[in-house]
């Protein structure tokens, strides 16, 4: 009777037995005596705890060690560490969801991509209503369309978004080498992670998203302004070196520079065409860029977009912006 009520404990499971033995009774599922039943209905919350601690503790160990069932590829794709991803070319990036789901996870609320090249820290981001599968390689595909430089592997967390049948398949059909992170690991995508808080939760905060209105800016913002702005202008600092001095380590830094100069430095990547047949516009659009404008059109985008919307109860009356 324990497992048909859903595992509940002595002081809900009082209640079910006085309730609901004898209608258990009349519809056979349930075979005792009447001595039985007149025991069952006088139980305490306090004896019937005691009685199912064994029980208990055996379902807690066959749930913890039970075998998870994931899609059969899963174990054919390499788990590697940030240590292990090679940071010396570009084309190996990072891929995470960030959810803007507010204080709630109810229903469907929109998911921001954010995908980041390990060599040049070049970000790409979009927006995707709830989490399905499909969406998710979809604007993942936009994304890898509109990099600069081809994209050698991809390195996802275990979300099932993600990971699943239609990633796997996307990576062997273009090519991309596909690796994971550890389970529980958020330190196997230490780049993209930082990338979620500097780029995503930074700018739009915490709150909740769930509009086909607030979907529709989000993605423009990612793909646009705050592309430009973050890709063109914010520089990256990379660690040279780390060196174990006795107890203390040692870091050595490079100089200071945009994910945009990092990559324009290379002579092996074709930079900053939409396909081969295309001329190379990037550099002149570099050119053309006015630096306060592009970071006053950011702040005036989520600004209007944050104060246009009508406001759930998680949602202050006064955000704040860049």
């Amino acid at each position: 009777m324990w497992k048909i009520f859903d595992y509940p404990c002595g002081q809900r499971l009082v209640t079910n037995l006085k309730e609901e033995t004898d209608r258990m009774r009349r519809f056979g599922e349930l075979v005792c005596s009447d001595e039985v039943v007149g025991k069952l209905k006088k139980i305490t919350s306090s004896t019937i705890d005691k009685k199912l601690e064994h029980e208990r503790e055996v379902e807690m160990n066959r749930r913890k060690y039970s075998v998870r069932h994931t899609f059969p590829p899963r174990n054919e794709i390499p788990t590697k560490t940030s240590a292990e991803l090679d940071r010396e070319n570009p084309g190996v990036v990072q891929i995470d969801f960030v959810e803007n789901c507010g204080m709630s996870a109810s229903g469907e609320y929109v998911n921001s991509l954010s995908i980041v090249d390990i060599y040049s820290g070049w970000w790409e981001g979009d927006a995707v209503m709830g989490k399905g599968q499909e969406r998710a390689l979809g604007a993942i595909d936009k994304a890898r369309l509109r990099s600069p430089f081809n994209w050698k592997e991809m390195h996802p967390d275990n979300g099932t978004n993600i990971m699943n049948y239609h990633i796997y398949n996307y990576s062997i059909k273009n090519s991309i080498e596909l690796s994971r992170s550890r389970t529980y690991k958020k330190n196997d995508n230490s780049f993209v992670e930082q990338k979620n808080s500097t780029h995503i939760r930074k700018e739009i905060g915490y709150l909740r998203y769930d509009t086909k209105e607030e979907l529709e800016i989000l993605s423009d913002l990612y793909r646009n302004e705050l592309k430009l702005y973050k890709n063109f202008f914010q520089s990256i600092i990379k660690l040279a070196s780390k060196t174990r001095i006795k107890g203390k380590i040692k870091k050595k830094y490079d100089t200071a520079m945009t994910p945009y100069r990092s990559l324009f430095q290379l002579n092996n990547v074709l930079l900053f065409t939409e396909n081969a047949s295309t001329v190379d516009s990037r550099p002149y659009l570099f050119q053309c860029i006015n630096i306060l404008y592009l970071c006053l059109a950011c702040s005036v985008i989520i600004y209007r977009y944050l104060t246009a919307q009508s406001y759930t109860s998680d949602k202050p009356s006064n955000p704040s912006i860049l």
